[in-house]
């Protein structure tokens, strides 16, 4: 035989009839209102009998959600040049993928330059060297000594010049 719970209600009241469904209770003195702990309130039951009990707190209505604001125009003027300034960066990028064998060789071209304008300064003085010794001209320097002499702080000075 399956086992079959029963519901048995507890035993009544008494001396109340608004309390058929609930046991009898010691009654405890009333509590003078500045005796109620924070939290602790009157509820009255669905039966309608009138308790202490805790209670939550009232709980504040949310705040009002304020109107959609309008899109500011920066905002505006921002989202429409982003796609603008992204094409921008892809065009240079492709541009610069096509030219980079230019610059390339345009940088080795600068370095030959640079390179050609070293020789120069060192080799044209040299092929000048090479060109006066070849034609007999004279490789001697002249030599100017100059000799002054002076007697006293504000005496005339005299002075010669001679050439080897």
């Amino acid at each position: 035989m399956p086992y079959e719970p029963t519901l048995q209600s507890p035993t009544p009241a008494t001396h109340h009839e608004d309390r058929t469904l609930y046991p009898t209770t010691i009654q405890q003195p009333a509590m003078l209102p500045t005796e109620i702990p924070p939290g602790v309130d009157w509820v009255t039951l669905p039966n309608g009998v009138r308790t202490l009990a805790y209670t939550q707190p009232a709980i504040p209505p949310a705040p009002a959600v304020a109107a959609a604001q309008p899109i500011p125009a920066w905002a505006k003027t921002t989202a429409l040049l982003t796609p603008t300034v992204g094409g921008g960066i892809a065009a240079a990028g492709i541009g610069l993928s096509y030219a980079a064998p230019g610059l390339i060789a345009m940088s080795q071209a600068l370095w030959a330059a640079v390179a050609l304008i070293a020789a120069a300064a060192v080799g044209v003085p040299a092929l000048l060297r090479l060109g006066r010794a070849a034609t007999g001209a004279s490789t001697g320097t002249t030599h100017i000594t100059q000799n002054i002499t002076a007697s006293g702080m504000f005496g005339k000075a005299n002075g010669t010049i001679n050439h080897r």
